[in-house]
């Protein structure tokens, strides 16, 4: 190594750098013309591309397409929309929601035009800003000043937030004299949120992510169960005064937090009551329950959950798994990487599945399979079940594709009714931050992997992409049709998983690909105040990822 450089590992080679050069100016110099660079991972963590290298590194181009660029280009969107709400329309206040219809849909207060008015303007000035390469300002400050900044600016919610910070140092962003909390890597101009449009929805604005994939191809829909879904749920957090980070932080530090884990619990118990209510009044024609979702939805503690609610109204239901369906192991079609796609429809062995589920609805008896995970092979004939409906009997069709019609195509649709869940956090970070509901979700994933099933954190942060993808191809797309969705996620649950999560996150081995991520969520769990779970019920949704559940999962 020649005096006064570094080394730098680049996909396209090995080269050396004089300490401080930043990312763009070692990209400047390399073959990255076509990608669309609007960050970098340095040492397995995404960095902006000011980024200055110190010491030797790895580094590779992270492009606006990839799902990590996507988060960044969705970050630098968000506050470029912030940045223009507040200088065209300084009395209004925009407040983010969740992923809707491809995009995040944004409450609206304060004095505004109407909503199309207020739309189209929002829209022109958008692509004004982004068409001139408006540029993005990074800085940090002490937290005192940050504190002073955004008191004069009056922020009360981040304010609060601070209040927790765990640095005396705070990084701030800015556009357009609009100053947030940087809470990830942002582009270093605006001009790759080009393809972006706003538009009016369900009083309150849509940003939509023309052009993205990833997260947003997942909730290209139109919406309307999906709407109602987080519109419940914000009412419920509203309920208990947890609409923000901010809000849970102050009731966990005011000893307070023991009602609010009451409070959401019964609400659970009421809407699950509700369905249970719905099934049963159609009990006479009623046959077949399916229940499906995503990843960590929950599925199985709610499967237990109804089935009990089910009994009270005098229904016994007998649970039919679509796992003990599957193929065997050498059967499983692949993915594009040559491995096993459990996700797809192919790997359930509908053959066998489907007149099995038309003779269990006709009321006659049926021998069902039950498959070996640790061999990939369904066991010997001799272990079978013997199932059959009895007259005031339903069967509860929990798994992945439940939803998906061509698994339920022998069954007339008067004789079914359909449940979606997921975890649909409705919790932000403040009025300009939103939290992911897949990230919510990985990180039920990673506490339940690591205590029982032997997979550190690491091993599941690089699982998740392929999740990811069954999921937006099997799942997803059959969302909307159902009868009913179930939103599992807790205002709470987040500072109860942080006990957890976090130290099986410190785990990850630093020069892991797993470590970008890792980082990510540990820098999102330092903004909660954490939660001892002592008093989460033993029935909660949550204990089947951080156990002590009062339910059977053998």
């Amino acid at each position: 190594m020649s005096a006064g450089l570094i080394p730098v590992e680049l996909p396209w080679g090995k080269t050396e750098i004089l300490e401080g050069t930043t990312v763009d100016e070692l990209f400047d110099a390399g073959p990255t013309e076509g990608l669309d660079v609007v960050a970098a991972c340095v040492n397995h963590r995404v960095v902006a591309l000011d980024f200055p290298i110190e010491c030797p590194s790895r580094v590779e181009p992270v492009g606006a397409t990839s799902r990590e660029g996507e988060e960044v280009v969705r970050r630098t969107a968000t506050l470029l929309l912030h940045g223009i709400a507040r200088k065209l329309f300084p009395r209004a206040r925009l407040e983010v929601g969740q992923s809707l219809r491809g995009g995040y849909h944004y409450g609206v207060s304060g004095d505004h035009p109407p909503l199309p008015q207020l739309a189209a303007a929002l829209d022109e000035a958008f692509h004004r800003e982004a068409d001139a390469g408006r540029q993005v300002v990074r800085q940090e400050v002490s937290i005192d000043a940050a504190l002073h900044l955004f008191e004069q600016e009056g922020e009360p919610l981040k304010v609060r937030l601070l209040r927790v910070w765990p640095s005396h140092r705070v990084p701030l962003v800015s556009c357009l004299g609009f100053t947030d909390v940087r809470h990830g890597p942002y582009a270093l101009s605006v001009r790759c949120c080009r393809s972006f449009h706003v538009e009016p929805y369900e009083q309150g604005l849509l940003l939509v992510f023309d052009g993205l994939s990833g997260e947003c191809a997942a909730v290209r829909q139109e919406g309307g169960v999906l709407f109602n879904a987080y519109t419940e749920t914000k009412r419920w957090n509203e309920l208990v005064g947890v609409g923000t980070v901010p809000d849970l932080n102050d009731l966990c530090l005011g000893d307070r937090i023991k009602h609010v884990i009451q409070i959401a619990e019964g609400q659970h118990e009421k809407r699950i009551a509700e369905l249970a209510d719905r099934i049963a009044a159609r009990r006479d024609e009623l046959r077949v329950v399916c229940i499906a979702g995503p990843s960590s939805s929950g599925k199985t503690t709610f499967v237990k959950r109804l089935s009990l609610q089910l009994e009270v109204n005098g229904i016994t239901p007998q649970t039919l798994s679509l796992d003990d369906y599957y193929v065997d192991r050498e059967k499983t079609p692949l993915d594009e990487d040559g491995d096993f796609d459990f996700e797809a429809l192919e790997a359930i062995d509908l053959p066998l599945f489907l007149p099995q589920l038309k003779e269990l609805v006709d009321g006659r008896e049926v021998l069902t399979p039950v498959y070996d995970f640790r061999t990939g092979l369904r066991k010997p004939e001799a272990e079978w079940r013997v199932r059959k409906l009895g007259e005031n009997e339903v069967l509860l069709i929990e798994g992945i594709h439940a939803l998906n019609p061509k698994l339920t195509e022998t069954v007339s649709e008067s004789r079914k009714f359909r449940i979606f869940i997921n975890a649909l956090t409705q919790l932000c970070i403040d009025d300009h931050n939103r939290i992911r509901t897949s990230d919510a979700r990985l990180l039920r994933r990673i506490v339940r992997d690591r205590k029982y099933r032997s997979y550190s954190a690491e091993k599941t942060i690089l699982r998740w992409p392929k999740v990811r993808a069954g999921e937006e191809k099997h799942i997803f797309p059959f969302q909307e049709r159902c009868d009913a969705m179930f939103n599992t996620a807790l205002a709470y649950e987040t500072a109860v998983l942080k006990s957890f999560a976090y130290r099986y996150l410190l785990e990850i081995a630093p020069d892991s690909p797993a470590q970008a991520k890792g980082y990510q969520l540990r820098r999102f769990l330092e903004l909660f105040v954490p939660v001892w779970p002592d008093d989460v019920p033993a029935t909660s949704i949550l204990r089947e990822f951080i156990g002590g559940s009062g339910f059977s999962y053998k």
